[in-house]
């Protein structure tokens, strides 16, 4: 009998915090709404932020399980702002926009942001910024659309040959995760430890404000089923895209974190990436300290060296 009241407890405390979860998720959304703009694709709404102006599109394109991709981003944002047209698509399950029941694939992916950019009347040919994961999609549309793409740069980018190249597997993720967002355990665990969910960065880097949206987005979207999907969907796009390369003459520059080298021998990402690119005038890899996540504590010599770079893309295709 004592077992039994304990379990009703425990049941009755479970259901009480996911009702308070979905009752403040609600309050949250209508309070904070999304910052840029929200496109209907297939039924579901798909945020897209634009900001500044140039002659450039930035496209900026998020790594697997980066929550808010737009706050993620921000201080990137503000510096490529300064001289360039700067986009952020919010996937589904990522942000503001929805969650979907389309399987996560690499096609859907791309038709998503492509027509998401073409609602929002976002005009190309794009510079495709792909964080991590996103290399494959980038790939992908850059192959699957050439005449959009004016040129790739990837930040610490995932791509189809990586797999093969290092001899590993394809991560997954248990699909009991996706129960993380709805139950809102991801709200219970931000409130004991919020610093788990905020960028490694300098003081000062990111806004108050940017800290409060995070937590908030976290809470309602920290491993939603869309992102769980994404991560066991990874194998499949691979296997899809491993054939894929680079065009020759279309610009890359990847930005790469520095890894600590042991041996001249051993394959790293540095020996990786040089083994995808093969133009020599406009391919170019850039190592930089740092994290993962570079554009958090790299965001301003990432600026630099992307403005450069789109200089000599420009010149190039004027003397075409």
């Amino acid at each position: 009998m004592k077992t039994r009241n304990i379990l009703l407890s425990m049941v009755s405390i479970l259901f009480i915090w996911i009702v308070f979860h979905q009752v403040m998720s609600a309050y949250e959304q209508k309070k904070y709404p999304a910052l840029g703009q929200l496109v209907e694709v297939d039924g579901d709404n798909i945020h897209v932020y634009t900001t500044g102006d140039g002659p450039n599109t930035i496209v900026l394109l998020s790594g697997l399980g980066t929550t808010a991709p737009v706050l993620d981003f921000e201080p990137l944002i503000n510096e490529l702002a300064k001289s360039n047209k700067v986009v952020v698509v919010e996937p589904y399950g990522y942000g503001w926009s929805d969650l979907t029941s389309k399987e996560r694939t690499v096609e859907n992916l791309v038709v998503e942001i492509r027509t998401a950019l073409i609602k929002s009347n976002v005009e190309g040919p794009y510079i495709l910024m792909p964080h991590s994961i996103s290399g494959i999609y980038s790939m992908y549309y850059a192959n699957k659309y050439p005449d959009e793409i004016k040129a790739i740069i990837g930040i610490d980018p995932t791509l189809p040959g990586a797999l093969e190249y290092f001899d590993e597997s394809a991560p997954a993720m248990p699909k009991y995760m996706s129960l993380i967002a709805p139950t809102g355990i991801a709200r219970l665990v931000l409130y004991s430890n919020p610093e788990d969910f905020l960028p490694l960065a300098e003081e000062g880097t990111y806004s108050e404000s940017n800290f409060k949206l995070t937590k908030i987005l976290s809470a309602w979207k920290g491993y939603n089923k869309n992102v769980v999907e994404e991560a066991n969907e990874i194998k499949n796009n691979i296997d899809k895209t491993k054939e894929l390369s680079f065009p020759s003459d279309l610009p890359v520059l990847i930005i790469s974190k520095e890894e600590e080298k042991v041996d001249e021998e051993v394959k790293s990402n540095e020996t990786f990436y040089q083994s995808q690119l093969h133009n020599d005038t406009f391919h170019k890899l850039i190592i930089l300290e740092g994290h993962h996540y570079l554009h958090w504590t790299q965001y301003k010599e990432m600026s630099k060296q992307i403005n450069e770079f789109t200089k000599i893309v420009d010149r190039r295709l004027s003397n075409d």
